[in-house]
C-alpha cells in the first residue's frame, strides 16, 4: 500500500499485534467539508496528541457559502470542532498505542486511525472575523478538512464522572511503554 492510499497505513505503519481490515469500496455517507483548520503542525510527529497539549492559536477558515452559519456565535467561549483526519489510515481495528504496549480495539482509543477518522475537539474561541475563527485547542495537521462546528454547553457536555475502563485500570506492569 502507498502513503496516499486512504486505506493504507501512511506514516502510521502497522505495529506488531495490530489488526487491519479491508474497507468497503463505496462509502456509505456523503459529507461536505465546510472549511479548513490552519495549524502550525505539518507532520504527524509535530502534532499534539490531544487538545490539552494543543496550546497554539489556530485559525478555522470557513468556506464562503457557510459563513452565514456563524451568526449567533458572538460571545461564545468554547466550541466543538468536528473534522476529518484525511491523512489517517482507516483499516486498523486493533491498535497498539505507543505509550501502552498492549493492543486495544480502535473504539477504545482516541487515535486518529479508525474506520471513519472523524475527530472531535473542544476548543476555546478567541474571536471571529471575515469567516475565520481564532481558536486554541485543535490537535490536527495544517489544512485538515472541517466537517462541522457546534457550541459547547458546559451544562450538558461536561461529564466529570466519565471513566475509560482500561485507562483507569492500567498498571505499569500491564501497560508499560512499548520499546521502539
Amino acid at each position: 500500500m502507498t502513503d496516499d492510499n486512504v486505506n493504507g497505513p501512511g506514516d502510521f505503519g502497522v505495529r506488531p499485534g495490530e489488526v487491519t481490515v479491508e474497507l468497503p469500496a463505496i462509502p456509505d455517507a456523503g459529507l461536505h467539508f465546510i472549511g479548513r483548520i490552519r495549524t502550525p503542525w505539518t507532520h504527524r510527529s509535530e502534532c499534539p496528541k490531544n487538545a490539552h497539549e494543543a496550546r497554539a492559536v489556530c485559525t478555522v477558515e470557513i468556506d464562503p457559502p457557510y459563513r452565514p452559519a456563524l451568526q449567533g456565535l458572538e460571545g461564545t467561549t468554547h466550541l466543538w470542532l468536528l473534522y476529518f483526519m484525511d491523512k489517517a489510515p482507516r483499516n486498523l481495528v486493533v491498535q497498539v498505542p505507543r505509550r501502552y504496549g498492549r493492543g486495544r480495539g480502535t473504539f477504545a482509543l482516541r487515535s486518529p486511525a479508525r474506520p471513519n477518522p472523524i475527530a472531535l475537539s473542544a476548543v476555546r474561541l478567541l474571536g471571529i472575523a471575515d469567516g475565520r475563527l481564532s481558536v486554541i485547542g485543535p490537535d490536527c495537521l495544517d489544512g485538515t478538512p472541517l466537517l462541522d462546528i457546534k457550541p459547547y454547553f458546559a451544562s450538558t457536555d461536561c461529564h466529570p464522572e466519565a471513566v475509560v475502563g482500561w485507562h483507569r485500570d492500567r498498571r505499569e506492569t500491564d501497560d508499560s511503554p512499548a520499546v521502539g
